[in-house]
């Protein structure tokens, strides 16, 4: 039985790239019935076991273990996201990347951050040029990567590009950030493909309907998603919060109370780090923002 990998779903129909090189056409197939009984579906991104069946199409058999599970976008074997948000035009919104953030450590998956249209900022002004380093220094610190790159002058575009060999990845970030003119400037024979994606944040009327794999000439995938769209901590326990902030993990294992919010609590580590400087104050306005933000969306539900 061969082995293929499925690069879209739609209508009930999964589309597999077959893993031996030699069969190089998409197959469409069905999936088997014993799925839905056992409450299960096919994702994009599964490595599947499938069986070709007389009339040229196929039958998925068998989903191969995932590595990883995405339920928005549904996309399973994703283990890289790309964050791109932009230095200018949009302005930089660490609020709204440090929720990304969370989302991203919540699933499991490692972050890529993507700072994009450095060609915008002003040269002559320090400010503008501190910005992007004291933001790049912050998250880098907490161990994060850090790209800065310009699809203008291709600045960081090559680095960006070899860290997305043979992954499977999720692009996601505001809105009108650049996303396929980065893509484009990477794999320029993407441009065909690339002007229909839509990875707006939230749904607007340009938002994909289906999740895609487009595959890229260095082995690897990128989701042609809207990516994490709606970002409401509904599938965020609260007590989860505090363990998607990478750097609250090694103090908080001093807190004095076992499940310490670091809000009030006497003995809290993570406040202390705070304090000292070891912990940007930034970071921390977030989570407690997040942290309210989520009770009140519990007591409304």
């Amino acid at each position: 039985m061969p082995e293929g990998l499925i690069v879209k779903a739609l209508s009930g129909y999964y589309y597999v790239k077959p893993a031996d090189p030699a069969l190089d056409e998409i197959i469409q197939c069905r999936g088997r019935g014993i799925f839905k009984k056992k409450g299960i579906s096919p994702l994009v991104g599964d490595r599947v076991m499938y069986s070709p069946t007389e009339n040229g199409e196929g039958m998925v058999d068998e989903i191969l273990p995932r590595i990883t599970e995405l339920i928005r976008p549904p996309i399973a074997n994703a283990r890289l996201a790309v964050l791109l948000f932009s230095l200018k035009e949009p302005d930089l919104n660490l609020q709204l990347l440090d929720k990304f953030l969370v989302h991203i450590e919540h699933e499991g998956l490692e972050a890529l951050i993507c700072l994009t249209k450095e060609d915008l900022l002003d040269a002559e002004k320090e400010d503008t040029a501190s910005i992007t380093e004291q933001a790049a220094r912050l998250y880098e610190q907490i161990g994060y990567e850090v790209f800065i790159t310009s699809s203008l002058t291709g600045k960081g575009t090559e680095a960006v590009k070899s860290r997305l060999a043979g992954e499977i990845s999720v692009l996601s970030g505001q809105s009108g950030v650049g996303k396929s003119t980065l893509l484009n400037a990477m794999f320029p024979g993407l441009s065909l493909e690339t002007s229909e994606i839509s990875m707006k944040l939230g749904r607007g009327r340009h938002t994909t309907r289906h999740v895609e794999l487009i595959e890229l000439e260095n082995g690897g995938y990128v989701a042609d998603t809207p990516g994490f769209s709606q970002l409401d901590f509904l599938e965020l326990g609260v007590e989860e919060l505090s363990t998607c902030f990478r750097e609250f993990r090694e103090p908080s294992e001093g807190c004095k109370f076992r499940g310490c919010t670091h809000l009030h609590e006497p003995g809290c580590k993570v406040r202390e780090a705070v304090d000292d400087g070891a912990i940007a104050a930034g970071r921390y306005e977030h989570y407690v923002q997040f942290y309210e933000e989520m009770k009140d969306k519990k007591r409304r539900y």
